[in-house]
């Protein structure tokens, strides 16, 4: 199964291919979401301070039955924390939330407050390098195993990079077919950084378009499937967002190979320029993620 397959950041620590995403589920049902997930085999659970679920993702982390050490939690320092003291209180706060000695992974949510997201040119260099220099800290002291990004452009990667003493590790970023950002991609690959991708299906948008659908079938998995499967190939962790048991074992069930000529197909496919309830992306992300 994915979910138990790895990849190796560039410290050596091991990271799930497949997460277990938690943006809107709802900090009650947050506990259960991670404890079925976990019997079902995932290993990787994914929450931030934004999402306002880490005590039920916590929870569900220390009673779900598996060993701390066999788990992999990440959370993210919320976007509006942009100065060191801000930003390493929030990881300590997380840790304390969670009820966890430590992370296996912490990242910058976004290079830019949410209220600038889309309609701000301020990349806030000076201060994500204040936020990268406390995620830098709380990793030499044993608070978290990993670090990293999330949102973060070409510039935003190299504001850090030059100057960072520890690299970043990760770079989460909205991908589905119909809007892969592949030079980002193979620019942070290149570097080391593995990329993640978060709402494989685009907020449920993908579910409506009858070409991804035909193709699904001609493999004989679902929508879904095809969409994790994708990014799997492009040699990203996949974090698909759900509370329902079936659809958790759904999601790992993507044991099949998408051909070249079927990925290029995909890859081109008319970019979504309206995700509905979740607002206009552009890029990445023009909401909380």
């Amino acid at each position: 199964m994915k979910n138990v397959e790895t990849y190796s950041l560039s410290n050596g620590v091991k990271i799930p291919k497949l997460a277990l995403g938690t943006w809107f589920i709802a900090n009650e049902d947050a506990a259960e979401a991670v404890r079925n997930a976990a019997k079902l085999g995932y290993r990787h659970f994914d929450t931030a301070q934004a999402y306002e679920n880490e005590a039920g993702v916590g929870e569900g982390a220390r009673t779900c039955g598996i060993k701390r050490e066999d788990l992999f939690v990440t959370s993210k320092v919320a976007a509006e924390h942009k100065t060191y003291e801000s930003a390493a209180q929030s990881i300590d706060q997380t840790l304390k939330t969670m009820g966890l000695d430590y992370l296996d992974l912490m990242i910058i949510h976004s290079p830019q407050p949410w209220v600038d997201v889309n309609t701000s040119e301020n990349r806030y260099f000076a201060e994500n390098k204040e936020v990268w220099r406390a995620l830098e800290d709380a990793y030499k002291a044993g608070k978290v195993r990993a670090i990293g990004v999330s949102n973060f452009l070409k510039e935003d990667i190299d504001n850090l990079y030059d100057s960072a003493e520890i690299k970043p590790m990760v770079n989460q970023v909205l991908c589905h077919i119909s809007n892969t950002p592949k030079d980002l991609i193979d620019y942070c690959q290149n570097k080391g950084i593995v990329m993640e991708a978060y709402s494989p299906v685009a907020h449920g948008e993908i579910l409506k378009n009858p070409e991804i659908k035909k193709m699904a079938d001609q493999y004989g998995v679902t929508v879904p499937q095809l969409c994790i499967r994708y990014d799997l190939q492009l040699g990203m962790v996949v974090l698909p967002k759900t509370a329902n048991p079936e659809h958790m074992r759904s999601n790992a069930q993507v044991d099949f190979v998408i051909s070249d000529e079927d990925m290029k197909t995909l890859m081109s496919m008319d970019h979504i320029k309206d995700y509905g309830e979740f607002g206009f992306f552009p890029v990445f992300g023009g909401k909380m993620k």
